[in-house]
């Protein structure tokens, strides 16, 4: 496996980050241009998504919820597949279905991306539970807010997780807002950690603005749950940058508490700690701003260019 401290995997984590946050700022943009939906964007929370997934291998499977970009992005998704997808047309991953907030990639083991508050959580239970009975050597993770965390299912599936022993990776990205409602506004405290540490769950809480420790801490987790066949919690402690959904003002947030967020955003983090470690060098990093925005116009080339899916589409793949 490769480490933390490995300069290689280390720069590829900063591109990648860089990628999502110009790719959902660039959406915001053809949104506001009318060009493409709302959505929901991750703005922010770049190290949680990157850290995360980096630490899972190939055959390991994957629910996340409505900021799901990153996720796929992190996982190595196409962006001109997934920008098709968001706008609509045949070439997305869903045959432009499903939009940016029920994408499911099969080849990438995605399984699904819910938009229900805690939908992913009462599916992730049976998905490991499957992967155990049929001796898969791949674990499930799911992707959750620290909102899903105040549903009741949060616990169920913590629950059965650890009664039926499931290779099972909790991963709560709380970054303080569920929709328009800070945390502090439904919780009495923090950490959720501590949640599931109640259901005798094995758990840790990381800066979830630093890709580095997200992923020294998603590894471990990782290697504790292949090793021992049962679950683990991991909560990163980030920020939500963008607004609950495009367009949003975030005239309810707090300014200062918003520029103080900014401040310590991740992709800053890592890309000035990788200079200060001489791993990275400007001309470098300008080098990657360049390839990325070459990537996403090539994403954007290719989503305009595929057609909308035929009518013929309409109940293709509807079951009930």
């Amino acid at each position: 496996m490769t480490t933390p401290t490995d300069p290689i995997a280390r720069l590829s984590m900063l591109e990648t980050m860089m990628l999502i946050r110009a790719f959902e700022e660039n959406v915001a943009a053809l949104q506001a241009e009318g060009r493409a939906p709302g959505t929901c964007t991750s703005v922010g929370q770049e190290a949680a998504a990157v850290g995360a997934i980096r630490a899972l291998g190939a055959q390991d499977l994957i629910l996340s919820n409505h900021r799901s970009v990153a996720h796929l992005l992190a996982r190595g998704a196409d962006p001109g597949r997934v920008l098709a997808e968001i706008l609509g047309r045949v070439d997305g991953y869903c045959r432009g279905k499903s939009g940016s907030l029920h994408i499911s990639a099969k080849a990438l083991g995605v399984v699904l991306t819910s938009t229900i508050v805690g939908g992913e959580l009462s599916l992730a239970p049976g998905v490991a539970l499957a992967q155990k009975m049929q001796h898969q050597p791949g674990i499930t993770a799911v992707f959750f807010g620290d909102g899903a965390a105040c549903e009741g299912i949060f616990h169920e599936a913590l629950n059965l997780a650890v009664t039926w022993q499931l290779p099972l990776l909790f991963i709560c990205e709380n970054n303080e807002w569920q929709a328009y409602v800070h945390r502090r506004e439904t919780m009495p405290g923090n950490p959720i950690r501590e949640w599931a540490a109640s259901h005798q769950l094995p758990a840790a809480s990381v800066d979830g603005n630093d890709a580095d420790a997200v992923f020294a801490a998603a590894s471990m987790a990782v290697e504790q749950i292949r090793a021992t066949g049962r679950p683990y919690f991991l909560e990163l402690n980030t920020y939500r940058l963008r607004g609950h959904y495009e367009p949003d003002d975030q005239a309810y947030v707090d300014p200062a508490e918003l520029q103080a967020a900014r401040a310590a955003e991740p992709i800053r983090t890592l890309s000035e700690r990788l200079l200060a470690d001489g791993v990275l060098a400007r001309g470098e990093l300008a080098a990657m701003e360049q390839r990325v925005q070459a990537t996403l116009e090539a994403a954007l080339a290719f989503a305009q260019a595929s057609p909308y899916p035929d009518a013929s589409e309409l109940t293709r793949d509807v079951y009930a």
